[in-house]
């Protein structure tokens, strides 16, 4: 079984659940998680976890993300995209100064409210489930972060945006959003996700590459191993006697942790701490927490290897 993630570059025409399943096939397991997610028509960056990755799916669909998009104005549907159905169709008698000055003015934390076209929940039905039935019902503003926003090209009444955002944000309502300040209705046109957190679409697979990787028997040079995803933790190497308490995820003491880190463990703990734990052969086996009250390493996600 593969173990870690991957960068996948969903192309248009897929749902991030077609691409999981297509994943299935290429690898020959189950096991496999996306990390939020993307509209059909959209394109760019997926995470997807495998194996015993799939336990960070949730820490990364918390992360950061970047996206460029064209907004379209004088256009408004029920999807607040170019593929929705027109509701209303107006004149665009804004300048581009006016366009600039709108976009700008939505950096920063806001809230919003979550388009009927989309996977959440109201009441345990999908609102894109009601919305096809014609249903529309009322969906309480969420606070997102635009941590940043230009424009990266002019076409009036045509605009690409780049947009650096919290996780929750929907940028069709941000163009929504932005048309309905505008007073002239806006639809995203087309969107591309170029990061998340540290994941770019420079380095993104296709389906089809991570097929030809998978005929070859190479595969795994597409894998990013979890432990990569904390590497800002220091490291702690459990010795034999305390081997047995790490593979079973169970708490350690200091004396434990391994004599030849290069440093004495026991000084300058800090309490919560989190360390990545390896065995005494090197094996990443998951993330501890100093209890300094208990003088205990706590286990806190465990990634035991399959």
């Amino acid at each position: 079984m593969y173990h870690g993630i991957i960068n996948v570059y969903k192309e248009a025409g897929y749902t991030s659940h077609d691409v999981v399943a297509k994943l299935r096939g290429i690898c020959k397991q189950k096991k496999i998680g996306h990390t939020g997610t993307l509209d059909p028509d959209a394109v760019g960056v997926l995470p997807v976890c495998l194996g015993n990755g799939t336990k960070l799916c949730d820490m990364l669909t918390d992360q950061g993300k970047e996206y460029i998009a064209v907004l379209r104005l004088g256009m408004v549907t029920d999807t607040q995209d170019i593929s929705g159905r027109v509701l209303e169709e107006r004149n665009v008698q804004v300048t581009p100064k006016q366009v600039r000055e709108a976009v700008a003015s939505f950096q920063g934390e806001t809230m919003q409210i979550p388009p009927m076209y989309s996977a959440l929940k109201v009441n345990g039905r999908k609102l894109y489930e009601l919305a096809r039935k014609g249903q529309e019902v009322e969906r309480e503003a969420r606070p997102i972060c635009i941590h940043a926003i230009e424009i990266l090209k002019e076409e009036h009444p045509e605009y690409t945006i780049k947009v650096a955002c919290s996780k929750g944000t929907y940028i069709r309502t941000l163009c929504h959003d932005i048309g309905q300040l505008l007073g002239c209705g806006g639809v995203m046109k087309s969107l591309t996700r170029t990061r998340v957190g540290e994941f770019k679409i420079e380095k993104a697979w296709t389906l089809s590459k991570l097929q030809q990787l998978s005929d070859h028997q190479e595969f795994e040079t597409a894998l990013i191993p979890v432990e990569r995803m904390f590497g800002a933790l220091q490291t702690l190497h459990i010795n034999e006697n305390g081997y047995s308490r790490l593979k079973n995820g169970n708490q350690l003491e200091k004396g434990d942790i391994s004599s030849d880190m290069g440093r004495s463990t026991a000084d300058d703990l800090k309490d919560g701490q989190q360390f990545r734990a390896y065995s005494h052969k090197n094996i990443f086996y998951g993330i501890y927490c100093y209890d300094e009250k208990q003088e205990l390493f706590r286990p806190v996600k465990m990634f035991l290897p399959g």
